[in-house]
């Protein structure tokens, strides 16, 4: 069901997340080895920066694995309300009492 607030409420796949990381510290890795073996520095060095950043997401999306389901939900959790900015939340029927009449 879209409510019109996925950008607000989105959530990550944290656990695609860590395993594309995964597998891109091996690719870098390679990389980084092969272009040192073959004389190439600059590449070994653009592998070894891409490890490096590879490494630093992989760590915040463990962190975030591990604070729980703020951010990393199961199935059974629905998706978060949209902050209405101190608001209560609009009646499905009709219009906000604190909203104008145009």
């Amino acid at each position: 069901m879209r409510t019109g607030s996925e950008p607000a409420t989105a959530r990550s796949a944290l656990r695609l997340r860590f395993w594309l990381s995964a597998w891109g510290m091996v690719w870098a890795a390679f990389g980084t080895v092969v272009f040192v073996l073959v004389g190439r520095p600059g590449w070994a060095v653009a592998c070894g920066v891409l490890f490096l950043v590879v490494a630093v997401d992989m760590s915040m999306v463990l962190r975030h694995l591990r604070q729980g389901p703020h951010w990393q939900p199961g199935r059974d959790v629905p998706p978060y309300e949209p902050d209405r900015g101190g608001r209560a939340p609009r009646s499905s029927g009709g219009r906000d009492p604190g909203e104008r009449e145009r």
